[in-house]
């Protein structure tokens, strides 16, 4: 019996990734990291910044996402999301330039508790990224 399902993932340019064969998947969800696998309840949640970690067979990628939602209907998971990285392909120095522009932005007197929570959530996943 296999325990794999679909994967699609969209951001506003193209259809990003679409795959057949996952048999797990993590996401940066509000309420902390969810893992999905094969036969999981339908679930609809928003993403916060983050890490998307996505298993098949033996291999893994990691993909850095800045806001989404998902949705897991009969092992079928669509992600919507305007950003996202793969984070092989990433740069140091655009890394370091996202972490100064959002460090910027979180010292803006008017923003609100979940501006604020979310620049956070930004701030630690970028720094915890450790590219050469």
């Amino acid at each position: 019996m296999s325990e794999e399902f679909k994967v699609e993932i969209i951001n506003p340019d193209k259809s990003f990734i679409s795959k057949d064969n996952v048999t797990e998947i993590v996401v940066p969800g509000y309420e902390g990291d969810i893992g999905i696998l094969k036969d999981h309840i339908s679930i609809i949640s928003f993403l916060k910044p983050g890490i998307i970690t996505i298993l098949e067979k033996n291999e893994e990628e990691k993909y850095y996402i800045e806001d989404g939602i998902m949705e897991f209907k009969d092992n079928s998971l669509s992600i919507l999301t305007s950003s996202i990285h793969n984070i092989k392909n990433m740069k140091k120095n655009n890394i370091e330039n996202s972490l100064k522009n959002a460090e910027k932005i979180l010292n803006n007197e008017n923003l609100g508790d979940q501006e604020k929570f979310l620049i956070n959530q930004k701030i630690d996943v970028l720094k915890s990224l450790n590219i050469n």
